[in-house]
Protein backbone atom coordinates (compact mmCIF):
# COMPACT_ATOMS: atom_id res chain seq x y z
CA UNK A 1 0.00 0.00 0.00
CA UNK A 2 1.50 3.30 -1.07
CA UNK A 3 1.37 6.24 1.32
CA UNK A 4 0.25 8.61 -1.47
CA UNK A 5 -2.82 6.48 -2.11
CA UNK A 6 -3.64 6.25 1.59
CA UNK A 7 -3.32 10.03 1.97
CA UNK A 8 -5.94 10.55 -0.78
CA UNK A 9 -8.15 7.54 -0.08
CA UNK A 10 -8.60 8.45 3.59
CA UNK A 11 -10.56 11.69 2.97
CA UNK A 12 -12.38 10.01 0.07
CA UNK A 13 -13.48 7.25 2.43
CA UNK A 14 -14.70 9.87 4.90
CA UNK A 15 -16.81 11.50 2.16
CA UNK A 16 -18.35 8.16 1.18
CA UNK A 17 -19.09 7.46 4.85
CA UNK A 18 -20.89 10.80 5.19
CA UNK A 19 -22.99 9.97 2.12
CA UNK A 20 -23.69 6.38 3.16
CA UNK A 21 -24.54 6.94 6.85
CA UNK A 22 -27.88 8.74 6.44
CA UNK A 23 -28.85 6.46 3.56
CA UNK A 24 -28.17 3.30 5.57
CA UNK A 25 -30.25 4.61 8.46
CA UNK A 26 -33.02 5.88 6.19
CA UNK A 27 -33.31 2.68 4.17
CA UNK A 28 -33.51 0.61 7.36
CA UNK A 29 -36.24 2.87 8.73
CA UNK A 30 -38.13 2.74 5.42
CA UNK A 31 -37.86 -1.05 5.36
CA UNK A 32 -39.46 -1.33 8.78
CA UNK A 33 -36.38 -2.76 10.51
CA UNK A 34 -34.15 -1.33 13.29
CA UNK A 35 -31.59 1.26 12.14
CA UNK A 36 -28.77 -1.04 13.28
CA UNK A 37 -29.76 -3.39 10.43
CA UNK A 38 -29.04 -0.63 7.91
CA UNK A 39 -25.61 0.01 9.40
CA UNK A 40 -24.87 -3.72 9.47
CA UNK A 41 -25.76 -3.97 5.77
CA UNK A 42 -23.53 -1.02 4.95
CA UNK A 43 -20.65 -2.62 6.87
CA UNK A 44 -21.01 -5.90 4.95
CA UNK A 45 -21.16 -4.04 1.65
CA UNK A 46 -18.22 -1.83 2.59
CA UNK A 47 -15.95 -4.65 3.75
CA UNK A 48 -16.80 -8.08 2.35
CA UNK A 49 -18.25 -7.06 -1.04
CA UNK A 50 -15.45 -4.53 -1.56
CA UNK A 51 -12.80 -7.20 -1.07
CA UNK A 52 -14.50 -9.50 -3.60
CA UNK A 53 -15.60 -6.91 -6.15
CA UNK A 54 -13.51 -6.48 -9.34
CA UNK A 55 -14.19 -2.72 -9.35
CA UNK A 56 -11.89 -0.50 -7.26
CA UNK A 57 -14.49 2.30 -7.10
CA UNK A 58 -17.86 0.57 -6.70
CA UNK A 59 -19.49 1.11 -3.29
CA UNK A 60 -22.08 -1.43 -2.15
CA UNK A 61 -24.67 -1.27 0.58
CA UNK A 62 -28.43 -1.20 1.22
CA UNK A 63 -30.31 0.17 -1.80
CA UNK A 64 -33.36 2.43 -1.77
CA UNK A 65 -34.59 0.66 -4.90
CA UNK A 66 -35.29 -2.52 -2.94
CA UNK A 67 -37.12 -0.92 -0.02
CA UNK A 68 -40.59 -1.60 -1.40
CA UNK A 69 -39.71 -5.23 -2.12
CA UNK A 70 -38.34 -5.70 1.40
CA UNK A 71 -41.34 -4.18 3.16
CA UNK A 72 -43.88 -6.17 1.17
CA UNK A 73 -41.78 -9.35 1.54
CA UNK A 74 -41.60 -9.10 5.33
CA UNK A 75 -45.37 -8.59 5.50
CA UNK A 76 -46.19 -11.45 3.12
CA UNK A 77 -43.73 -13.89 4.74
CA UNK A 78 -44.85 -13.02 8.24
CA UNK A 79 -41.57 -12.22 10.00
CA UNK A 80 -38.01 -10.97 9.51
CA UNK A 81 -36.22 -14.32 10.03
CA UNK A 82 -38.22 -15.86 7.18
CA UNK A 83 -37.29 -12.90 5.02
CA UNK A 84 -33.63 -13.48 5.93
CA UNK A 85 -33.90 -17.01 4.55
CA UNK A 86 -35.23 -15.54 1.29
CA UNK A 87 -32.33 -13.04 1.27
CA UNK A 88 -29.83 -15.87 1.80
CA UNK A 89 -31.37 -17.73 -1.16
CA UNK A 90 -31.23 -14.57 -3.30
CA UNK A 91 -27.50 -14.35 -2.60
CA UNK A 92 -27.09 -17.95 -3.72
CA UNK A 93 -29.08 -17.18 -6.88
CA UNK A 94 -26.89 -14.15 -7.59
CA UNK A 95 -23.73 -16.17 -7.09
CA UNK A 96 -25.07 -18.79 -9.52
CA UNK A 97 -25.90 -16.01 -12.01
CA UNK A 98 -22.24 -15.02 -11.88
CA UNK A 99 -21.02 -18.59 -12.24
CA UNK A 100 -23.25 -19.04 -15.31
CA UNK A 101 -21.77 -15.85 -16.82
CA UNK A 102 -25.18 -14.21 -17.07
CA UNK A 103 -23.95 -10.71 -16.30
CA UNK A 104 -23.99 -9.76 -19.97
CA UNK A 105 -27.66 -10.74 -20.25
CA UNK A 106 -28.57 -7.49 -18.50
CA UNK A 107 -27.69 -5.72 -21.75
CA UNK A 108 -30.72 -7.44 -23.30
CA UNK A 109 -33.14 -5.64 -20.95
CA UNK A 110 -34.62 -2.70 -22.91
CA UNK A 111 -33.84 0.73 -21.50
CA UNK A 112 -37.55 1.62 -21.48
CA UNK A 113 -38.27 -1.31 -19.14
CA UNK A 114 -35.36 -0.35 -16.88
CA UNK A 115 -36.58 3.27 -16.69
CA UNK A 116 -40.07 1.98 -15.92
CA UNK A 117 -38.72 -0.23 -13.14
CA UNK A 118 -36.78 2.63 -11.55
CA UNK A 119 -39.71 5.05 -11.87
CA UNK A 120 -42.08 2.52 -10.30
CA UNK A 121 -39.67 2.00 -7.41
CA UNK A 122 -39.36 5.78 -7.00
CA UNK A 123 -43.12 6.37 -6.84
CA UNK A 124 -43.62 3.52 -4.34
CA UNK A 125 -40.81 4.94 -2.23
CA UNK A 126 -42.42 8.39 -2.17
CA UNK A 127 -45.85 6.99 -1.26
CA UNK A 128 -44.31 4.91 1.49
CA UNK A 129 -42.37 7.78 3.08
CA UNK A 130 -44.91 10.61 2.83
CA UNK A 131 -46.82 9.61 5.99
CA UNK A 132 -43.62 9.49 8.04
CA UNK A 133 -42.53 12.85 6.62
CA UNK A 134 -45.79 14.29 7.96
CA UNK A 135 -45.32 12.74 11.38
CA UNK A 136 -47.85 9.97 10.85
CA UNK A 137 -47.15 6.97 13.11
CA UNK A 138 -44.53 4.47 11.99
CA UNK A 139 -46.10 1.41 10.38
CA UNK A 140 -49.06 3.24 8.86
CA UNK A 141 -49.42 4.13 5.20
CA UNK A 142 -51.46 6.27 2.83
CA UNK A 143 -53.27 3.21 1.53
CA UNK A 144 -55.12 2.62 4.79
CA UNK A 145 -58.73 3.72 5.17
CA UNK A 146 -58.52 6.64 7.56
CA UNK A 147 -60.71 9.68 8.05
CA UNK A 148 -59.51 13.22 7.47
CA UNK A 149 -59.96 13.94 11.18
CA UNK A 150 -57.70 10.99 12.11
CA UNK A 151 -55.06 12.09 9.64
CA UNK A 152 -55.12 15.68 10.91
CA UNK A 153 -54.82 14.44 14.48
CA UNK A 154 -51.77 12.34 13.69
CA UNK A 155 -49.91 14.89 11.58
CA UNK A 156 -47.08 16.58 13.45
CA UNK A 157 -46.30 20.15 12.30
CA UNK A 158 -42.73 19.81 13.53
CA UNK A 159 -42.20 16.76 11.29
CA UNK A 160 -43.53 18.68 8.29
CA UNK A 161 -41.16 21.56 9.00
CA UNK A 162 -38.20 19.18 9.30
CA UNK A 163 -39.16 17.33 6.11
CA UNK A 164 -39.69 20.42 3.98
CA UNK A 165 -36.50 22.00 5.28
CA UNK A 166 -34.56 18.80 4.57
CA UNK A 167 -35.95 18.56 1.02
CA UNK A 168 -35.02 22.18 0.29
CA UNK A 169 -31.52 21.70 1.67
CA UNK A 170 -30.91 18.56 -0.38
CA UNK A 171 -32.24 20.26 -3.51
CA UNK A 172 -30.22 23.47 -3.26
CA UNK A 173 -27.10 22.28 -1.44
CA UNK A 174 -25.74 20.54 -4.52
CA UNK A 175 -25.91 23.69 -6.66
CA UNK A 176 -25.34 26.28 -3.96
CA UNK A 177 -22.26 28.44 -3.86
CA UNK A 178 -22.53 28.62 -0.06
CA UNK A 179 -20.76 25.33 0.48
CA UNK A 180 -17.88 26.49 -1.72
CA UNK A 181 -17.55 29.73 0.21
CA UNK A 182 -17.67 27.90 3.53
CA UNK A 183 -15.35 25.18 2.19
CA UNK A 184 -17.92 22.52 2.90
CA UNK A 185 -17.88 20.87 -0.50
CA UNK A 186 -17.19 17.45 1.03
CA UNK A 187 -20.48 17.49 2.97
CA UNK A 188 -23.26 15.85 0.91
CA UNK A 189 -26.82 17.12 0.82
CA UNK A 190 -28.33 14.17 2.76
CA UNK A 191 -25.92 14.74 5.65
CA UNK A 192 -26.86 18.44 5.73
CA UNK A 193 -30.52 17.37 5.88
CA UNK A 194 -29.73 15.13 8.87
CA UNK A 195 -27.82 17.92 10.63
CA UNK A 196 -30.77 20.26 10.04
CA UNK A 197 -33.12 17.77 11.67
CA UNK A 198 -30.81 17.36 14.68
CA UNK A 199 -30.50 21.16 15.02
CA UNK A 200 -34.28 21.56 14.88
CA UNK A 201 -34.76 18.95 17.62
CA UNK A 202 -32.10 20.61 19.79
CA UNK A 203 -33.66 24.06 19.43
CA UNK A 204 -37.23 22.80 19.91
CA UNK A 205 -36.33 21.01 23.15
CA UNK A 206 -34.89 24.20 24.58
CA UNK A 207 -37.46 26.69 23.31
CA UNK A 208 -40.59 24.61 23.95
CA UNK A 209 -39.83 21.37 25.81
CA UNK A 210 -42.27 18.56 25.06
CA UNK A 211 -43.85 20.33 22.08
CA UNK A 212 -41.62 18.93 19.31
CA UNK A 213 -42.80 15.34 19.50
CA UNK A 214 -40.60 13.85 16.79
CA UNK A 215 -39.84 10.17 16.33
CA UNK A 216 -36.10 9.54 16.22
CA UNK A 217 -33.54 6.88 15.42
CA UNK A 218 -33.19 4.24 18.13
CA UNK A 219 -29.79 2.57 17.98
CA UNK A 220 -28.86 0.19 20.79
CA UNK A 221 -25.76 0.74 22.90
CA UNK A 222 -23.31 -1.98 21.89
CA UNK A 223 -21.24 -2.03 25.05
CA UNK A 224 -20.38 -5.73 24.94
CA UNK A 225 -20.16 -8.73 22.66
CA UNK A 226 -23.40 -10.02 24.18
CA UNK A 227 -25.15 -6.75 23.31
CA UNK A 228 -23.93 -7.04 19.73
CA UNK A 229 -25.07 -10.65 19.48
CA UNK A 230 -28.51 -9.69 20.75
CA UNK A 231 -28.93 -7.31 17.78
CA UNK A 232 -28.16 -9.96 15.17
CA UNK A 233 -31.00 -11.91 13.57
CA UNK A 234 -30.76 -15.29 11.93
CA UNK A 235 -32.72 -17.05 9.19
CA UNK A 236 -35.72 -19.25 9.81
CA UNK A 237 -34.36 -22.50 8.40
CA UNK A 238 -37.81 -24.06 8.35
CA UNK A 239 -38.89 -21.51 5.72
CA UNK A 240 -37.67 -23.76 2.91
CA UNK A 241 -41.14 -25.34 2.95
CA UNK A 242 -42.77 -22.01 1.98
CA UNK A 243 -43.04 -21.59 -1.84
CA UNK A 244 -43.41 -17.81 -1.50
CA UNK A 245 -39.85 -17.63 -0.15
CA UNK A 246 -38.41 -18.74 -3.48
CA UNK A 247 -40.45 -16.21 -5.47
CA UNK A 248 -39.27 -13.37 -3.22
CA UNK A 249 -35.68 -14.63 -3.32
CA UNK A 250 -35.71 -14.66 -7.12
CA UNK A 251 -37.30 -11.18 -7.19
CA UNK A 252 -34.55 -9.77 -4.94
CA UNK A 253 -31.86 -11.54 -6.97
CA UNK A 254 -33.13 -10.25 -10.32
CA UNK A 255 -33.88 -6.67 -9.28
CA UNK A 256 -30.71 -6.44 -7.17
CA UNK A 257 -28.60 -7.77 -10.04
CA UNK A 258 -30.16 -5.28 -12.47
CA UNK A 259 -29.49 -2.38 -10.09
CA UNK A 260 -25.91 -3.52 -9.59
CA UNK A 261 -25.19 -3.92 -13.29
CA UNK A 262 -26.85 -0.59 -14.13
CA UNK A 263 -24.71 1.05 -11.46
CA UNK A 264 -21.60 -0.56 -12.96
CA UNK A 265 -22.49 0.72 -16.43
CA UNK A 266 -22.99 4.24 -15.07
CA UNK A 267 -19.72 4.02 -13.12
CA UNK A 268 -17.82 3.13 -16.30
CA UNK A 269 -18.82 6.49 -17.75
CA UNK A 270 -17.65 8.36 -14.66
CA UNK A 271 -14.42 6.42 -14.10
CA UNK A 272 -13.29 4.44 -17.18
CA UNK A 273 -11.26 1.37 -16.21
CA UNK A 274 -8.98 -0.78 -18.36
CA UNK A 275 -9.69 -3.63 -18.45
CA UNK A 276 -13.34 -3.22 -17.56
CA UNK A 277 -14.43 -5.00 -14.36
CA UNK A 278 -16.16 -8.32 -15.00
CA UNK A 279 -19.94 -8.18 -14.55
CA UNK A 280 -19.93 -11.87 -13.62
CA UNK A 281 -17.37 -11.35 -10.85
CA UNK A 282 -19.44 -8.43 -9.58
CA UNK A 283 -22.53 -10.63 -9.38
CA UNK A 284 -20.58 -13.24 -7.44
CA UNK A 285 -19.35 -10.56 -5.03
CA UNK A 286 -22.87 -9.23 -4.50
CA UNK A 287 -24.14 -12.77 -4.07
CA UNK A 288 -21.58 -13.46 -1.33
CA UNK A 289 -22.55 -10.21 0.39
CA UNK A 290 -26.25 -11.05 0.33
CA UNK A 291 -25.59 -14.53 1.64
CA UNK A 292 -23.76 -13.11 4.66
CA UNK A 293 -26.39 -10.39 5.08
CA UNK A 294 -29.09 -13.05 5.17
CA UNK A 295 -27.12 -15.15 7.64
CA UNK A 296 -26.64 -12.42 10.27
CA UNK A 297 -29.68 -10.17 9.85
CA UNK A 298 -29.04 -7.54 7.17
CA UNK A 299 -30.85 -6.12 4.16
CA UNK A 300 -30.33 -6.73 0.42
CA UNK A 301 -27.05 -5.33 -0.90
CA UNK A 302 -26.40 -3.81 -4.31
CA UNK A 303 -23.79 -1.60 -5.89
CA UNK A 304 -25.06 1.97 -5.43
CA UNK A 305 -24.20 4.65 -7.99
CA UNK A 306 -24.75 7.57 -5.59
CA UNK A 307 -22.03 6.36 -3.21
CA UNK A 308 -19.82 5.14 -6.04
CA UNK A 309 -19.90 8.50 -7.84
CA UNK A 310 -19.19 10.31 -4.55
CA UNK A 311 -16.18 8.04 -4.12
CA UNK A 312 -14.83 8.88 -7.58
CA UNK A 313 -15.52 12.61 -7.23
CA UNK A 314 -13.69 12.62 -3.90
CA UNK A 315 -10.57 11.49 -5.78
CA UNK A 316 -10.32 7.89 -4.62
CA UNK A 317 -7.47 5.92 -6.18
CA UNK A 318 -8.13 2.43 -4.85
CA UNK A 319 -10.65 0.28 -2.99
CA UNK A 320 -9.02 1.42 0.27
CA UNK A 321 -11.41 4.39 0.41
CA UNK A 322 -14.41 2.02 0.38
CA UNK A 323 -12.88 -0.14 3.10
CA UNK A 324 -12.33 2.99 5.21
CA UNK A 325 -16.00 3.92 4.75
CA UNK A 326 -16.99 0.44 5.93
CA UNK A 327 -14.78 0.73 9.02
CA UNK A 328 -16.26 4.15 9.83
CA UNK A 329 -19.78 2.69 9.61
CA UNK A 330 -18.66 -0.01 12.04
CA UNK A 331 -17.28 2.60 14.45
CA UNK A 332 -20.47 4.67 14.23
CA UNK A 333 -22.56 1.62 15.14
CA UNK A 334 -20.38 0.91 18.17
CA UNK A 335 -19.24 4.31 19.43
CA UNK A 336 -21.52 7.09 18.15
CA UNK A 337 -24.94 5.62 18.96
CA UNK A 338 -25.91 8.45 21.35
CA UNK A 339 -25.15 11.03 18.67
CA UNK A 340 -27.04 9.16 15.95
CA UNK A 341 -30.09 8.72 18.19
CA UNK A 342 -30.76 12.47 17.86
CA UNK A 343 -31.63 12.09 14.15
CA UNK A 344 -35.40 12.55 13.53
CA UNK A 345 -37.07 10.02 11.24
CA UNK A 346 -38.64 12.88 9.27
CA UNK A 347 -35.17 13.86 8.00
CA UNK A 348 -34.53 10.34 6.75
CA UNK A 349 -37.99 10.23 5.17
CA UNK A 350 -37.19 13.42 3.27
CA UNK A 351 -33.93 11.91 1.98
CA UNK A 352 -35.77 8.89 0.62
CA UNK A 353 -38.57 11.00 -0.88
CA UNK A 354 -35.94 12.98 -2.77
CA UNK A 355 -34.28 9.74 -3.87
CA UNK A 356 -37.64 8.47 -5.12
CA UNK A 357 -38.25 11.73 -6.98
CA UNK A 358 -34.93 11.38 -8.79
CA UNK A 359 -35.82 7.82 -9.81
CA UNK A 360 -39.20 8.95 -11.17
CA UNK A 361 -38.18 12.40 -12.38
CA UNK A 362 -40.68 13.99 -14.83
CA UNK A 363 -37.77 14.67 -17.21
CA UNK A 364 -37.34 10.92 -17.69
CA UNK A 365 -41.01 10.50 -18.56
CA UNK A 366 -40.86 13.43 -20.97
CA UNK A 367 -37.70 12.07 -22.61
CA UNK A 368 -39.29 8.68 -23.26
CA UNK A 369 -42.42 10.36 -24.63
CA UNK A 370 -40.29 12.30 -27.09
CA UNK A 371 -38.55 9.11 -28.17
CA UNK A 372 -41.88 7.78 -29.45
CA UNK A 373 -44.55 5.26 -28.51
CA UNK A 374 -42.18 2.35 -29.10
CA UNK A 375 -40.27 3.49 -25.98
CA UNK A 376 -43.08 5.13 -24.03
CA UNK A 377 -45.59 2.25 -24.09
CA UNK A 378 -43.21 -0.39 -22.57
CA UNK A 379 -42.09 2.20 -20.02
CA UNK A 380 -45.70 2.90 -19.02
CA UNK A 381 -46.58 -0.80 -18.95
CA UNK A 382 -43.64 -1.54 -16.64
CA UNK A 383 -44.42 1.42 -14.39
CA UNK A 384 -48.10 0.62 -13.88
CA UNK A 385 -47.39 -3.11 -13.72
CA UNK A 386 -45.04 -2.54 -10.78
CA UNK A 387 -47.46 -0.16 -9.06
CA UNK A 388 -50.52 -2.42 -9.33
CA UNK A 389 -49.24 -5.97 -9.85
CA UNK A 390 -45.79 -6.30 -8.27
CA UNK A 391 -42.12 -6.01 -9.13
CA UNK A 392 -41.54 -9.18 -11.15
CA UNK A 393 -44.98 -8.98 -12.74
CA UNK A 394 -44.36 -5.38 -13.81
CA UNK A 395 -40.98 -6.18 -15.32
CA UNK A 396 -42.46 -9.19 -17.13
CA UNK A 397 -45.33 -7.07 -18.45
CA UNK A 398 -42.92 -4.41 -19.72
CA UNK A 399 -40.74 -7.03 -21.40
CA UNK A 400 -43.82 -8.60 -23.01
CA UNK A 401 -45.07 -5.27 -24.34
CA UNK A 402 -41.59 -4.41 -25.62
CA UNK A 403 -41.31 -7.81 -27.32
CA UNK A 404 -44.70 -7.47 -29.02
CA UNK A 405 -43.83 -3.96 -30.20
CA UNK A 406 -40.44 -5.05 -31.51
CA UNK A 407 -41.97 -8.03 -33.33
CA UNK A 408 -44.57 -5.75 -34.90
CA UNK A 409 -41.96 -3.28 -36.10
CA UNK A 410 -39.69 -6.07 -37.32
CA UNK A 411 -42.54 -7.76 -39.15
CA UNK A 412 -43.68 -4.50 -40.71
CA UNK A 413 -40.22 -3.63 -41.98
CA UNK A 414 -39.32 -7.14 -43.18
CA UNK A 415 -41.26 -6.75 -46.45
CA UNK A 416 -41.83 -3.70 -48.62
CA UNK A 417 -44.28 -3.39 -51.51
CA UNK A 418 -43.90 -0.81 -54.27
CA UNK A 419 -45.65 -0.68 -57.64
CA UNK A 420 -46.02 1.33 -60.80
CA UNK A 421 -49.10 0.69 -62.90
CA UNK A 422 -49.41 -3.12 -63.05
CA UNK A 423 -45.79 -3.83 -62.09
CA UNK A 424 -45.20 -4.80 -58.45
CA UNK A 425 -42.02 -5.30 -56.42
CA UNK A 426 -41.99 -7.07 -53.07
CA UNK A 427 -38.60 -6.51 -51.43
CA UNK A 428 -37.50 -8.89 -48.65
CA UNK A 429 -35.35 -6.85 -46.24
CA UNK A 430 -34.58 -9.51 -43.64
CA UNK A 431 -34.77 -13.26 -43.14
CA UNK A 432 -38.38 -14.43 -43.16
CA UNK A 433 -39.98 -16.73 -40.58
CA UNK A 434 -43.54 -17.82 -39.82
CA UNK A 435 -43.97 -14.51 -37.96
CA UNK A 436 -43.94 -12.75 -41.35
CA UNK A 437 -46.77 -14.82 -42.87
CA UNK A 438 -49.50 -12.33 -42.03
CA UNK A 439 -47.55 -9.41 -43.47
CA UNK A 440 -46.72 -11.34 -46.64
CA UNK A 441 -50.35 -12.43 -47.07
CA UNK A 442 -51.47 -8.81 -46.67
CA UNK A 443 -49.05 -7.56 -49.34
CA UNK A 444 -49.89 -10.35 -51.79
CA UNK A 445 -53.57 -9.53 -51.36
CA UNK A 446 -52.94 -6.01 -52.69
CA UNK A 447 -51.72 -7.26 -56.10
CA UNK A 448 -54.34 -6.83 -58.82
CA UNK A 449 -55.04 -9.37 -61.61
CA UNK A 450 -53.02 -9.27 -64.85
CA UNK A 451 -49.91 -7.91 -63.13
CA UNK A 452 -46.19 -8.52 -63.26
CA UNK A 453 -44.73 -9.29 -59.83
CA UNK A 454 -41.11 -9.50 -58.73
CA UNK A 455 -40.40 -11.01 -55.30
CA UNK A 456 -36.81 -10.04 -54.50
CA UNK A 457 -35.22 -12.23 -51.82
CA UNK A 458 -31.64 -11.94 -53.01
CA UNK A 459 -30.52 -9.96 -49.96
CA UNK A 460 -31.48 -12.57 -47.38
CA UNK A 461 -30.15 -15.99 -46.41
CA UNK A 462 -33.16 -17.78 -44.92
CA UNK A 463 -36.78 -18.55 -45.82
CA UNK A 464 -38.97 -20.42 -43.33
CA UNK A 465 -40.79 -23.50 -44.71
CA UNK A 466 -44.10 -21.77 -43.97
CA UNK A 467 -43.08 -18.87 -46.21
CA UNK A 468 -42.02 -21.30 -48.96
CA UNK A 469 -45.38 -23.03 -48.76
CA UNK A 470 -47.26 -19.73 -48.94
CA UNK A 471 -45.27 -18.62 -51.98
CA UNK A 472 -45.93 -21.95 -53.69
CA UNK A 473 -49.66 -21.75 -53.06
CA UNK A 474 -49.84 -18.14 -54.21
CA UNK A 475 -47.79 -18.88 -57.30
CA UNK A 476 -50.26 -21.49 -58.52
CA UNK A 477 -53.38 -19.50 -57.62
CA UNK A 478 -51.98 -16.29 -59.13
CA UNK A 479 -51.56 -17.93 -62.53
CA UNK A 480 -55.36 -18.29 -62.75
CA UNK A 481 -55.67 -14.49 -62.25
CA UNK A 482 -53.15 -13.63 -64.91
CA UNK A 483 -50.45 -12.69 -62.42
CA UNK A 484 -46.93 -13.50 -63.55
CA UNK A 485 -44.48 -13.97 -60.67
CA UNK A 486 -40.72 -13.76 -60.86
CA UNK A 487 -38.96 -14.98 -57.70
CA UNK A 488 -35.34 -13.93 -57.13
CA UNK A 489 -33.47 -15.91 -54.48
CA UNK A 490 -29.94 -15.74 -53.14
CA UNK A 491 -27.60 -18.69 -53.61
CA UNK A 492 -27.68 -19.38 -49.86
CA UNK A 493 -31.39 -20.13 -49.80
CA UNK A 494 -32.35 -23.75 -50.29
CA UNK A 495 -34.91 -23.66 -53.12
CA UNK A 496 -36.61 -26.95 -52.50
CA UNK A 497 -40.38 -26.91 -52.79
CA UNK A 498 -40.25 -23.79 -54.95
CA UNK A 499 -40.59 -24.87 -58.59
Amino acid sequence: MRYANFRIDLPAGLVVFLVALPLCLGIAQASGVPPFVGLLTGIIGGLLVTLLSPSPFSVSGPAAGLVTIVTSAIVSLGDFPTFLFALLLSGIFQFVFGMLRSGKLAALIPSAVIHGMLAGIGILLILQQLPLAMGYPVGHGLSEEITLQQLQADITPAAIIVSIGALLLIKFWGSSSVKQRLRLSALPGPLIAVLWGCLFVWLAERLSPGQANLARIELPALTSVEALQSQLSFPNWQAWRNPAVYVIAMTIAIVGSLETLLSQEALKKIAPMTPEPSADKELRAQGAGNMLSGLIGGLPITSVIVRSSANVQAGARSRLSILIHGLLLLLSAVIFTDLLNNIPLASLAAILIYTGFKLAHPKIILLLWRQGLQQFIPFTATLFGILFLGMLEGIALGLGVQLVGSLYQSNRNALRLTHYDNHYLIKCQQNLTFLNKMRLKHLLGQIKPDSEVIIDCEGIDYLDDDIREMLNEYRYSAAKRGINISLHLSENILVRNIN
